[in-house]
């Protein structure tokens, strides 16, 4: 847990970097959509990386006259703190699957919403309580959009962890 935000330009520092890491991966996440053809899907994340990539712009524009602490980018990452050319990147891409790429957007959705509001909550300075009250918001409509496209998925995607459960699933001798 991050120490609490006490100040215009500490809330300003942490929202890009919560905003520059989703317009990234929504934007990878729209590549990978696009080339299974589930174009719903590359839709919706291409829309959530152009509403990230405004909200980054917009936010940046607020506070281009304020000195901002550094934030380690890491601190809000969506994937492993690789590279994005990594191999561990490309191996993710390669083997997972959208219900689970839509469950990651969720979860880091969702992360970001209660950052939000925990700041809402306990900020000092009204002036960040506001702002946080607004993004928190922000968050909660995407969280919305992303679950319902969990929803929208075709959930005939296998339990592998069930089918492993009950002794079926990919190398596992039956003997008949």
């Amino acid at each position: 847990m991050i120490a609490p935000i006490a100040t215009v330009e500490e809330f300003y520092a942490h929202a890009l970097a919560i905003e520059r890491e989703a317009a990234e991966r929504y934007a990878e996440f729209t590549a990978y959509f696009s080339d299974r053809d589930e174009e719903a899907l590359a839709g919706l994340c291409a829309n959530l990386a152009a509403m990230e990539r405004a909200h980054f712009d917009d936010l940046a524009a607020a506070c281009a006259s304020l000195v901002l602490p550094v934030i380690g980018a890491h601190r809000y990452q969506w994937l492993e703190a690789g590279a994005p050319e990594s191999a561990a990147r490309e191996l993710l891409y390669r083997v997972a699957t959208p219900r689970q790429l839509l469950e990651i957007a969720l979860a880091a959705e969702w992360r970001a919403r209660e950052f939000f509001v925990n700041i809402a909550l306990t900020a000092p300075s009204r002036e960040v309580r506001e702002l946080a009250s607004v993004m928190a918001a922000e968050e909660g409509e995407h969280v919305r959009w992303v679950r319902n496209a969990l929803e929208y998925r075709d959930t005939s995607e296998p339990d592998w962890n069930e089918l492993l459960a009950h002794g079926t699933g990919p190398g596992v001798v039956t003997s008949d």
